[in-house]
This record gives C-alpha cells, sequence and structure tokens, in this order.
C-alpha cells in the first residue's frame, strides 16, 4: 500500500469504513477560526485536493467561522464522492475570533443539526458529535437530543468530543456512541483512559491537535532525531506515533497548506521501530 491507506483503516458503526488519517477542517477559515478564508480558491483547492489524496473522513463542525468551513466543504466537493465521510460536530457557538463559548441545550443544538445539514446540503449527517459538555446543562439532556435526533433520522452516528471517561459511560447508557474526539498527542496524554475505553470496546478515537510535540522536537530531541533517521519532518514523527498508538487511532491533522497538507499525508507512510516507539512512549 502507499499514501494514505498505508496507516491502514477503522470502520465505524459497523457500516463506515474510512482510511486511518483524516482531515480537519478547522483551518480553512480566517484567522482566530472567525470569518471566511482569506483566500477562499486557495481553500476551495486544498479541499479536493484532500481527497484526490485518498483520505475519505473529513472533520468539521459548525463552530469552525462559525459556519463558513461547513460551506467551504460543501462547495469545493458536493455532489460527495462515493465513500467521503463528512463528520460535524455542534455544541459550541461564537462571539468573534479565538471566542469559544459551550452551549449543550437541546434546542440549540437541534438548530445547530439542521443548519449543518442545509450548509452541508446533505439529509442526514452520518457521524453527528457532540463537540462538549455544557457544564450549565445535564449532559444526559445534551446526549438525550443527539439521540432523539437520530431517531428523528437526521443523524446516523453519534460520537462525542472532550469527553472524560465518565461522560463517555454516561452517554453510552443512553445511546450508541461511535467515537470520542479528545485532544491526544506525543506531549498531551491525559486522555489516554479515554483511549483505553475506545480500544477496548472499538470505537474510533479521533485525536484533536495532533501534530503537537513540543520540547520532545527541539534539536537533539528524541521526536527531532528520529525525524533526522527517517529525513522525515517531527509533525510526520507525531503522526505515525499516533497511528502506531492505537487500532483505533485516526488523527485528523489540519492546515490551510496544500504542501503541509501533503506532508501530513505521507506521514501514513513513516514506519517507526520498536526502539523508536518505546523512546517517544517513555518520552512524556
Amino acid at each position: 500500500m502507499s499514501g494514505v491507506a498505508s496507516g491502514g483503516s477503522l470502520t465505524i458503526g459497523g457500516d463506515i469504513e474510512v482510511h486511518r488519517l483524516g482531515f480537519g477542517a478547522m483551518r480553512i477559515v480566517g484567522p482566530g477560526v472567525w470569518g471566511p478564508p482569506q483566500d477562499r480558491d486557495t481553500m476551495l483547492e486544498l479541499l479536493r485536493r484532500v481527497i484526490a489524496l485518498g483520505v475519505n473522513l473529513i472533520d468539521t463542525a459548525d463552530s469552525y467561522g462559525p459556519h463558513f468551513s461547513e460551506q467551504l466543504v460543501h462547495d469545493a466537493l458536493y455532489p460527495y464522492p462515493d465513500g467521503l465521510l463528512v463528520a460535524t460536530k455542534g455544541g459550541l457557538t461564537r462571539s468573534g475570533p479565538g471566542q469559544w463559548a459551550r452551549n449543550g441545550r437541546p434546542e440549540h443544538l437541534r438548530e445547530a443539526c439542521e443548519r449543518s445539514l442545509r450548509d452541508l446540503r446533505v439529509e442526514r449527517i452520518d457521524l453527528y458529535q457532540l463537540h462538549a459538555p455544557d457544564p450549565d446543562v445535564p449532559y444526559e439532556e445534551s446526549v438525550g437530543a443527539l439521540a432523539e435526533m437520530q431517531g428523528d433520522g437526521l443523524i446516523r452516528h453519534i460520537g462525542l468530543s472532550n469527553v472524560t471517561v465518565d461522560e463517555l459511560e454516561e452517554a453510552r447508557s443512553i445511546v450508541e456512541v461511535v467515537t470520542v474526539q479528545n485532544r491526544f498527542n506525543l506531549t498531551d496524554r491525559r486522555s489516554v483512559e479515554v483511549l483505553n475505553v475506545c480500544e477496548r470496546d472499538g470505537l474510533g478515537f479521533l485525536p484533536w491537535f495532533p501534530l503537537a510535540a513540543g520540547e520532545l522536537a527541539r534539536p537533539g530531541g528524541p521526536v527531532a532525531e528520529i525525524a533526522r533517521a527517517h529525513d522525515a519532518t517531527t509533525g510526520q514523527v507525531a503522526l505515525a506515533w499516533l497511528l502506531a498508538r492505537s487500532p483505533v487511532m485516526l488523527p485528523i491533522p489540519g492546515t490551510g497548506s496544500l504542501a503541509h497538507l501533503e506532508e501530513n499525508v505521507d506521514a501514513a507512510e513513516l514506519v517507526l521501530d520498536d526502539p523508536e516507539l518505546q523512546q517517544l512512549d517513555e518520552a512524556a
């Protein structure tokens, strides 16, 4: 295998098979994840290149822009190619660049989902994720709203984001959950217990901020040295480590750069040996 297929595949929800390296569509909008992109044509070209490279999972959210990311995905790719999973999220609201507020009220989630359906121009969202628990709303009410929308045919599969093990288990007592999207990378492994549950039960785990390597990537550091040995970048080593870390791992690196996109996809072909993986496992 070559290209993105080298990273293997994962079946989500028992019926959607995707390559284990997706694309996160947060960075295709304006600065601060706010407003339209500065170069719309380049972002449309980038999204089409994502598909040409074999990536078949795009992760977006109504809060990216807000709305501009979903609209760009539609404008670049509709009608969507067979086998493409466009996943989106609801539950965050925006008041300006870099500003994020949680809103898990059932009425808001339904409104957000219905807006996403219109922006993506689909009748059903194949993977809809609750972006984050809202401390002002009982979690079972937020999850219950997604379950209700699933029953109404608006959602095919349900995912969660930014959750603890307890929140994951609470949600699973209400509805079937097929994916979790939490922050996880070489330098931030606080969600390892959530990852362990996902691996045990076959849930997809989508690590956000996957390229972070921090001090490990400094000159002479373990990530930099492994990258040098493979003629790779530190970001590619970070992605290769994630792919090797668990069979349910599905990184979704995002970028607004065509060159960086190609670099990320090439990471699927990077194979680290056992001593290198052990070194990275022990480095944090």
